[in-house]
């Protein structure tokens, strides 16, 4: 069942009925507020409002959810195609007036190269792991026109753990979540947190020049990533 695609469907409908629960690897379950996926222009983040003035040209914004990205972009006259992979979050994008969704798995599109690929909310998290990200970073290139930027967050997530527990063989920023709603839980997936340091030793590996455009006092990051290869 796609539990977060469910809630969603209920917030938009005004139906919804109890908390989104967000179970992790690292502690205990938190509660995540639905609205925070319906957020406007006005109640961005300085991190997403900059890296959104920072688009240009045709866009693809992978794991758009349910297209508040999209949207903004749209009116900013940006052609902007959203990709996610929940049928509800794709079908309340178009409710809500995305011009262009496709509903799969980024790691399923190939069809179209992009000046701009964004990915908030730390969308590189779909990566996993360590492995996953060095993976998808060859990846994105095929999607990239020659001059284009990767524009994306994450946060160094080092604050979490106390000191004896980096003895762990895995790197700290592969977690793992769980959602619940309604007492239904779905299945458990991989997420990852990236510190900088490591994103740009893994991108200049890979031919990728790296810059860290903003930092917040969580530690939370805006990079941007262009070929240099």
């Amino acid at each position: 069942m796609d539990v977060f695609g469910k809630v969603l469907k209920d917030h938009y409908q005004g139906r919804q009925k109890g908390k989104l629960w967000l179970h992790n690897s690292y502690g205990m379950p938190e509660d995540m507020p639905v609205d925070i996926f319906y957020r406007t222009k006005n109640s961005l983040t300085e991190l997403e409002s900059i890296a959104l003035n920072l688009c240009k040209g045709n866009t693809l914004d992978i794991g758009a959810g349910v297209g508040s990205h999209a949207l903004i972009l749209q009116e900013q006259g940006l052609d902007v195609t959203a990709i996610e992979i929940s049928e509800s979050a794709c079908d309340i994008m178009r409710r809500r007036g995305v011009k262009k969704v496709i509903n799969t798995d980024i790691l399923e599109f190939e069809s179209e190269q992009f000046d701009t690929i964004l990915m908030l909310m730390n969308g590189i998290g779909l990566c996993g792991d360590i492995k996953g990200l060095t993976n998808f970073l060859d990846y994105l290139k095929r999607l990239l026109l020659p001059g284009g930027q990767v524009l994306f967050d994450s946060s160094d997530i080092a604050y979490l753990y106390k000191s004896d527990d980096f003895i762990a063989s895995n790197y700290y920023g592969e977690i793992s979540y769980q959602y619940e709603y309604q007492s239904v839980k779905g299945k458990w997936f991989k997420w990852l947190y990236v510190d900088f340091l490591m994103l740009r030793q893994l991108a200049e590996k890979l031919g990728w020049e790296c810059e860290m455009i903003y930092e917040d006092d969580m530690d939370q990051y805006l990079a941007r990533m262009r070929r240099s290869d």
